[in-house]
């Protein structure tokens, strides 16, 4: 069931008085960590109310092909494009036999038209429904369409009659779902990654800070995402959108990402990467009111600031941890150093003293260190250098 984690599956119901299982069903992928998104037939309708579907799955429900609100909102195209998986769970006879003629007369047809993401259906209907020749041909026409189907069961039906045609519990729906998607390097992980500068204040208009613009941070979290992983960004104050399936957390200074990671490790982190360029002094005493300019020099006493990276990998619940090195002169031997001293698993380094790279940049080199090993990740976007660095921790936390 750990497939399921950040995919998004829209659940198709259709009529049928199985259509009450459908409800279950929504809470069963979402505790297996999958977003729902929910659209009904007509005839679903007339058995479950939309606004049943609506309250558990936490988003509008979609029920007509041409609702100008849906369209202005998440049309059907969006929302093909959105899925990972369409699940019609219950699939009717009568929908099977449209899908299998290929017809768009409603909302849900069409998006099984328009999606490039994998189908899967659940039957329900009659034992005597199921068994008719016409239903085993487009049965047979789905399956050469590379549509999967999840059953159905055999047993009691609402009819009265005894046979195959029950839709399956909803409980195995959802592992039958989860089996569809192929195992990642990160399936299942619970990754934290900082990113960013951090500003510490001098007064209330001033502050201490960086270059970073959280580019290569924001770049794994979103690969760390696509590589199966439940991901927390911490980010300090950058204008970057957060990346799809991330969970965001906004911090400042250097005290408030520090707390965001210790709390972060207290859960159930996996793997910590600290991508942050986390200011290593601040103001002893910030200002209450902004500084005004009355005299030639002002003095500030600067302290020290806690070292977020070495408390993680301290942590009595340590995660695998990997760091970053930002130098300018001796890259390779300050790493290393850092490599040894924080008691790292594994630390990204690169040389920011150029404008090509580092700071600012959509572009990145860098050397990755790990005991006994490296590998050099040569010039690259950084989303490309994100991916490479994610296959590599992937690789190295099974180790």
């Amino acid at each position: 069931m750990e497939r399921l984690i950040n995919k998004r599956i829209l659940l198709g119901v259709t009529g049928g008085i199985a259509a009450y299982k459908s409800a279950e069903l929504v809470r069963r992928l979402q505790d297996a960590g999958a977003e729902v998104r929910v659209v009904m037939t007509a005839g679903a309708c007339e058995f479950i109310t939309p606004l049943t579907m609506q309250a558990l799955s936490g988003n509008p429900v979609h029920t007509n092909l041409l609702d100008p609100q849906a369209e202005a909102g998440m049309g059907h195209i969006e929302l093909a494009r959105w899925a990972d998986l369409v699940l019609i769970a219950p699939a009717s006879a009568n929908f099977m036999a449209r899908m299998a003629h290929g017809h768009g007369t409603d909302l849900l047809a069409t998006l099984c038209l328009a999606t490039g993401a994998p189908i899967a259906i659940a039957p329900a209907m009659n034992q005597q429904m199921w068994a008719d020749s016409g239903t085993q041909r487009n049965l047979l026409m789905l399956q050469e369409k590379g549509i999967h189907v999840f059953g159905p069961a055999a047993g009691s039906q609402a009819c009265g009659d005894v046979g195959l045609g029950r839709m399956l519990e909803p409980h195995e729906i959802a592992e039958l779902a989860a089996g569809v998607f192929e195992y990642s390097l990160l399936t299942g992980k619970h990754v934290v990654i900082t990113a960013g500068p951090t500003r510490e204040a001098i007064d209330p208009v001033r502050y201490i800070t960086n270059k970073s613009s959280g580019k290569m941070g924001f770049a794994l979290a979103e690969a760390a995402a696509e590589a199966g992983a439940r991901v927390t960004l911490i980010a300090g104050p950058v204008y970057l959108p957060t990346p799809a399936r991330v969970d965001r957390v906004d911090v400042t200074c250097a005290r408030e990402m520090y707390d965001a990671s210790l709390a972060a490790v207290d859960g159930d982190c996996n793997i910590f990467i600290a991508t942050a360029a986390v200011a290593d002094y601040r103001p002893v005493n910030p200002a209450d009111h902004k500084i005004k300019k009355s005299t030639e020099e002002i003095h500030l006493t600067l302290v020290k600031n806690p070292d977020i990276v070495a408390a993680v990998s301290a942590h009595e619940k340590r995660p695998f941890t990997v760091g970053f090195a930002a130098e300018t002169q001796d890259v390779i031997a300050y790493a290393q150093a850092k490599l040894t001293n924080k008691k790292l698993d594994m630390i990204a380094t690169n040389d920011v003293s150029g404008s090509n790279v580092g700071f600012n940049s959509d572009n990145n080199a860098v050397t990755v260190i790990w005991p006994g090993g490296h590998k050099v990740l040569p010039l690259a976007s950084k989303k490309q250098i994100a991916k490479q660095l994610v296959e590599l921790i992937g690789i190295r936390y099974k180790d």
